[in-house]
């Protein structure tokens, strides 16, 4: 497995690529975003690990950049920011995980193992979810309705992959916040009910059949009407 580490800090990037060499990994670093980008572009890894505060590029216009590009590695943020807000940051910029520093290295080795398996799950399994005349395209991380394509950031994308495959059953806020943004749910913070709206907006509003379903009191529910 190749990992490509984007870490200003050389004391922690050394450490990082030492204790990841030692699981048998192949290891890269790259100390500013611009360096980053242009190894992730033209180099294949398994997995990024990004830093937020990196000269040239941060990480979260990095993130975007790639993601952009098409590019569907997955990516691990790993930072000293750590508040919801920014974790919602990076994960709207694309990244796949979210780890704040300081950390235990065994959960670093953990997610990333995860991160990895659950790509490669996608790669090997079925490519799209479908649901009435809605398909999602994992592959191409593309959601077509009727045959038109619809437009999604990437967390609205993972939004919409998580209430497709669990079709049929009433998923709640803590469910969704813990599996789609992996934050425990803020009851101060109407960001879930936010993002249904706008998948609203996208999937639904212009069809008669409307999918996405609020069970009042519990959560949501995506099936057909």
């Amino acid at each position: 497995m190749k990992l490509l580490v984007v870490e200003d800090e050389p004391k922690l990037g050394g450490f990082l690529k030492r204790g990841l060499e030692e699981q048998s990994w192949e290891v890269e670093l790259a100390f500013d975003g611009q360096l980053g980008k242009k190894m992730a572009t033209n180099y294949k890894f398994d997995l990024i690990i990004l830093d937020v505060n990196l000269p040239l590029l941060n990480g979260y216009d990095l993130a975007r950049q790639l993601r952009k590009d098409g590019l569907a590695t997955p990516i691990l943020f790993l930072t000293a920011l750590g508040t919801i807000e920014d974790k919602l940051d990076g994960f709207e910029a694309g990244a796949d995980d979210y780890l704040v520093k300081p950390f235990e290295f065994r959960e670093l080795i953990a997610r990333i193992k995860a991160l990895v398996q659950r790509s490669n799950g996608r790669e090997q399994g079925a490519q799209v979810l479908a649901l009435a005349d809605l398909e999602l395209n994992l592959d191409e991380k593309v959601a077509r309705r009727a045959g038109n394509r619809i437009d999604l950031t990437a967390k609205e994308f993972a939004l919409l992959e998580y209430l497709m495959r669990n079709r049929g059953r009433v998923v709640s806020r803590v469910d969704i916040a813990e599996q789609v943004w992996d934050i425990r749910f803020d009851t101060g913070t109407n960001v879930i009910d936010v993002y249904i709206n706008f998948l609203r907006k996208k999937v639904d509003k212009d069809y008669p059949n409307k999918l996405i379903h609020t069970v009042v009191g519990m959560g949501y529910i995506f099936k057909e009407e």
